[in-house]
């Protein structure tokens, strides 16, 4: 009788590990899923998120210009070109375009170093627009520098269209 129960158990044992494993394959194909929709959806922003961002923006620019004005700077520029907001709005990507943007690097410095006295600059401006103010990363919008790369790379005599051994990047150093 024990070995009867014995091998019963073994049974069990070995369907109960094969569920186990088709449950485990499972949980993994639906983490998958997820991760596949969450990056699918990522890139896509919410009528909320787009209209937060853009409240950021607009309050944003006018914070700094307004420091900068205050500080007496009359040779920099500073504009928002655009602000990515996270779906559960605690985070926001500023993406900032300075000129000269020979001190860019040294501007943004700053700017990420005082990140959290600007965040409580503008919450205290947005405080009856939203209930928490997102925590803001500064990145340097490049892209104007990269027009005008291209730009200048198509008006040379050599076209790197038809040549892409022309191209800088294609230069050895």
């Amino acid at each position: 009788m024990c070995l009867f129960t014995l091998s019963k158990f073994r049974k069990y044992l070995v369907v109960f590990y094969k569920f186990l494993l088709c449950f485990f394959e499972f949980q993994k194909l639906n983490l998958k899923i997820q991760i596949m929709l969450n990056f699918v959806t990522m890139n896509e922003e919410t009528p909320r998120q787009k209209k937060i961002a853009s409240v950021i923006q607009k309050e944003l620019a006018t914070l700094l210009q307004g420091s900068i004005r205050k500080e007496g700077l009359s040779n920099l520029i500073i504009s928002i070109t655009k602000v990515h907001v996270t779906i559960d709005l605690a985070f926001a990507k500023v993406f900032l375009s300075i000129f000269p943007s020979a001190s860019a690097l040294d501007h943004l410095k700053a700017l990420q170093e005082n990140s959290f006295k600007i965040r409580h600059d503008l919450s205290q401006i947005m405080k009856n627009q939203m209930r928490r103010t997102p925590q803001l990363t500064f990145y340097v919008d490049d892209s104007l520098d990269y027009i005008e790369k291209i730009d200048s790379a198509l008006k040379l005599r050599e076209n790197p269209i038809t040549d892409p051994d022309l191209l800088p990047s294609k230069q050895k150093k």
